[in-house]
């Protein structure tokens, strides 16, 4: 996407990793399953726990999501699930490194009941740990959450509950498909303060279908009023898959979304008035209260070059510099652990130049650039490297470059629209290439 694009067309916006998934087919799975049954590299490890299950889908949604499985079918997944923990705890490429951090994404992590996570907890605890990690996320969705379940959240190690709040108006809520109204995020808040996690975040989302400044202004204000630990704001972008593209591509409906410099402006509004309340930028769309306090061990550790081994269906992971993703269909994700084998269904072995941009554009998203650490790392100046792309950048007004402190920084519009800068930094057979 380039950095002068202004309609929000289908297509994905958010850069999560390098290369494209459109790269990665299933003649990589040898590499695949050659590195897992290898020494590790002396680096941090990840476990990323995929739970799929949602009380509605959201009409922009683009991950692998059920809303119709029974109780029956939700065991045969979490037994699966757990299978799938057993065996991804044998691998050589383990190799005895306790989980750096721990995440439990979907889906709906918190559509499970507390007997349903407290048994789920037990059969992973049979084969794993996380008792020694920095971080162990849970995310949450406001109206799947009762007092006794943010407890057993609590009991069984979460550190940090990021909680799905996106906006507080329920019209805009139920326009998009959100299975919760503002009331049950009030319900719930009290509880989670007095469950006393290291650190809550609260997702919001810029330019939801209806979106106006009136409502945005009120949803940041309310947000301030909640004072959570973390701010999470990601722009409503079009992935292919979603209610809303399928209904443009269909020519069904036109673009119901704003257009980017609308989202920008409602993203730097935001960031001023948290700023404004004693928050601090951490990235392109988290501002903290406490950042002495405050990280994120699960984004810092994966924008460094951490291994992650994700479960669950669907879920994309990485080891010793190989790519992965699981089955994405049921029968095939639940049948293949049945059978006591793994799930995987495609990969790509990246090169170590492939490597460095990776690190490179992710560590960009936290708004600089310390150069050094890829010379150290890589032995690569990366400001040379890409010079015409950092120039272009910086005449743009996106970027500064600060020779003395070794650094390039984002200015505050290109924080804005950080991911739309980070193409230009692909090697030339990504360019321009469908990003899924």
């Amino acid at each position: 996407m380039s950095t002068t694009s202004t309609k929000t067309e289908v297509g994905s916006y958010f850069i999560s990793n390098y290369p494209p998934f459109s790269a990665w087919s299933t003649d990589g799975l040898a590499d695949v399953r050659a590195a897992m049954q290898s020494p590790s590299a002396n680096v941090p490890l990840g476990l990323y726990l995929h739970i799929p299950f949602c009380r509605k889908r959201c009409k922009f949604c683009y991950f692998k999501v059920f809303t119709e499985k029974n109780s029956a079918e939700v065991e045969r997944y979490l037994a699966a699930l757990s299978r799938e923990i057993e065996l991804v705890s044998q691998l050589p490429v383990m190799g005895g490194r306790p989980f750096r951090f721990v995440y439990f994404g979907g889906g709906t992590p918190s559509f499970l009941s507390s007997r349903q996570l407290e048994r789920l907890v037990d059969r992973l605890r049979a084969s794993v740990s996380w008792d020694a990690a920095e971080e162990v996320t849970f995310e949450c969705e406001p109206g799947t959450l009762s007092e006794a379940k943010i407890k057993t959240l609590r009991e069984i190690g979460v550190t940090r509950l990021s909680l799905g709040v996106e906006h507080f108006d329920d019209t805009i809520l139920r326009d998009n498909g959100r299975a919760h109204e503002s009331p049950e995020i009030y319900r719930a808040w009290p509880w989670i303060q007095a469950a006393g996690f290291a650190n809550v975040n609260v997702d919001l989302i810029a330019g939801m279908v209806g979106e106006s400044w009136d409502k945005w202004r009120e949803a940041v204000r309310r947000t301030i009023e909640l004072d959570p630990d973390s701010v999470t704001i990601y722009q409503m972008e079009l992935p292919f898959n979603t209610v809303y593209s399928k209904d443009i591509l269909g020519g069904t409906i036109e673009t119901p979304v704003a257009d980017w410099p609308l989202k920008r402006a409602w993203v730097d509004y935001a960031f001023d008035q948290l700023a404004s309340a004693g928050y601090s930028v951490s990235s392109a769309y988290t501002m903290v209260k406490h950042p002495e306090r405050v990280n994120f061990s699960y984004r810092d550790n994966l924008w460094q070059g951490s291994d992650l081994l994700a479960t669950g269906i669907a879920s994309f992971g990485h080891v010793s510099g190989v790519h992965y993703q699981n089955q994405a269909e049921w029968e095939q994700y639940c049948g293949t652990l049945e059978a006591g084998e793994l799930p995987l269904s495609r990969g790509l072995k990246i090169s170590p130049h492939q490597r460095l941009v990776r690190e490179m554009i992710l560590q960009l998203k936290r708004g600089y650039l310390k150069l050094g650490y890829f010379r150290d790392k890589y032995g690569v100046d990366v400001l040379d490297h890409w010079r015409e792309a950092w120039q272009t950048h910086e005449q743009e007004g996106l970027v500064t470059i600060d020779a003395d402190r070794d650094r390039i920084e984002l200015t505050r519009q290109g924080l804005l629209q950080a991911d739309s800068l980070l193409p230009a930094f692909f090697e030339p057979q990504f360019q321009g290439v469908r990003y899924t």
